[in-house]
C-alpha cells in the first residue's frame, strides 16, 4: 500500500483503542516488512529504521498508533473511513493516523532515494499515547541516542516550536462536620467556604512569568467534591485543579508557588507531562523552513509525546486540525495528508545532508 490516502484507510478501518492496538501493530508491520524496510514490534510500538550506511545524525519520527474511543454523536461508523469531498472521516483519521501512514510513506521514500543523505532516519509509533500508559518513553530508551525529533500530531502542517505542559493537583480543605441549623452560632469551620476562598485566587497565580510563544501558565479548577447531606457541613472539600505550564515555570516550582499562595492543601498529584521547547538555535528547525519557506511556528496547548524526546532538537509536525481530535465526525484534509508525505521525506532529506 504505497498510495497515502489508501493506508490511511487501511489505518483508519483498524480499531486501535487504547489497550486494543496489538491488530494495528501487526498490520503495520506487515506492511512495511512488504516494503523491504526494517521493522521490528514489540510491547513499545512499531519501529522501523533506514540506514543510509553513512555516519551522521539520527532523526526520529514520531507518532501514535492508538485512538480515544468514539463515544457518542457521529453521523458516519467510526471505524469505516468516509471521504466526502477533500476531508476523510473516522476515529484516529487526524489524530493521528494521518501522521502515522504519511511519517511511514516518507520514510519508503527517503530509503529509495536517499541520495547524499547520511546518518539514520527511525520511525517510532507507540502505544496507549491517549492514555497515562503510553508507551513512548520505553521507545526512546530502546534506540539509539537521537539527534532530532518530528512529533506527528495535527497542526495543519504548522510547526509547533513550543508546547504547554499539564500539572494535575488537587486543592484540599478541611473544616467540621456540623449540623447547617447551627451556622449562625458560629464556632466551626465550613470546608467548602474555605475552598471557595482559594478559588477565587486562581486566575491570578503564577502570572509573574509570561512565555513568548506560549503566553502565561493557567491553573484552571475542573471538579468539585463535597458533601455529606443537604444539611450537613462536610468534613473535606477538594478542587481538582488542571495546569497548563510553559517553560517558563519548571514543574517543580510550581508546588511551592501554590502551597505559598493558598490556605488549602495542595496534593501534586500528577507532573511528567513537562512543557516543551525548540531549541533558538535548532538545525531542524532551521531545516524545515528550507524546505517549506513559508511554514507558520506557533505555541501548541495540547500534550503530546514530545515530552519523551525535549532533551533532543524537535518541532511538532502533522496533518490534521486538533480541534477536531476527539470529536464525533472527526476528519482529516486529504490535500494536508498529500503535503505530508512530501514534507516529512524533504525534510529528512534535508536535515541529514
Amino acid at each position: 500500500m504505497r498510495n497515502e490516502v489508501e493506508l490511511l484507510k487501511e489505518l483508519v478501518a483498524c480499531p486501535s483503542v487504547s489497550g486494543d492496538e496489538d491488530a494495528i501493530a501487526r498490520l503495520v508491520e506487515s506492511t512495511v516488512r512488504a516494503w523491504g524496510l526494517d521493522v521490528v514490534r514489540d510491547d513499545t510500538g512499531v519501529k522501523v529504521m533506514v540506514e543510509t550506511g553513512r555516519p551522521g545524525r539520527t532523526l526520529a519520527f514520531i507518532s501514535h498508533l492508538d485512538v480515544v474511543p468514539p463515544g457518542q454523536g457521529w453521523t458516519r461508523d467510526p471505524f469505516v473511513p468516509t471521504i466526502e469531498g477533500d476531508l476523510l472521516y473516522g476515529r484516529g483519521s487526524g489524530d493521528a493516523k494521518a501522521s502515522v501512514a504519511t511519517m511511514l510513506l516518507a520514510a519508503l521514500d527517503f530509503a529509495e532515494r536517499r541520495g547524499d543523505a547520511a546518518g539514520t532516519l527511525v520511525v517510532v509509533l507507540g502505544l496507549g499515547e491517549e492514555t497515562k500508559h503510553t508507551s513512548m518513553g520505553r521507545a526512546v530508551a530502546t534506540l539509539p541516542p537521537i539527534s532530532a525529533t518530528v512529533v506527528g500530531e495535527p497542526t495543519n502542517l504548522a510547526i509547533a516550536i513550543a508546547q504547554r505542559g499539564l500539572m494535575m493537583v488537587d486543592l484540599v480543605a478541611r473544616g467540621d462536620q456540623r449540623h447547617a441549623g447551627y451556622a449562625s452560632q458560629g464556632g466551626f469551620v465550613n470546608a467548602i467556604t474555605e475552598l471557595a476562598k482559594d478559588l477565587v485566587k486562581l486566575p491570578a497565580l503564577l502570572a509573574e512569568r509570561d512565555h513568548p510563544i506560549l503566553g502565561l501558565t493557567t491553573v484552571t479548577a475542573t471538579m468539585l467534591e463535597a458533601g455529606v447531606s443537604r444539611n450537613v457541613t462536610p468534613p473535606v472539600a477538594k478542587a481538582v485543579l488542571d495546569i497548563r505550564s510553559t517553560p517558563a515555570w519548571d514543574h517543580s516550582e510550581i508546588g511551592p508557588a501554590l502551597k505559598g499562595a493558598l490556605g488549602c492543601e495542595v496534593v501534586v498529584t500528577s507532573e511528567r507531562l513537562v512543557p516543551c521547547e525548540t531549541p533558538a538555535d535548532s538545525k531542524l528547525l532551521a531545516a524545515a523552513r528550507r524546505v517549506s519557506p513559508q511554514v507558520e511556528t506557533f505555541g501548541s496547548p495540547t500534550c503530546s509525546d514530545w515530552v519523551f524526546v525535549r532533551h533532543t532538537d524537535a518541532i511538532k509536525c502533522g496533518p490534521g486540525t486538533s480541534r477536531r481530535s476527539h470529536t464525533a465526525d472527526e476528519a482529516v484534509d486529504l490535500p494536508e495528508v498529500r503535503a505530508a508525505r512530501s514534507f516529512y521525506r524533504a525534510l529528512a532529506e534535508e536535515y541529514l545532508r
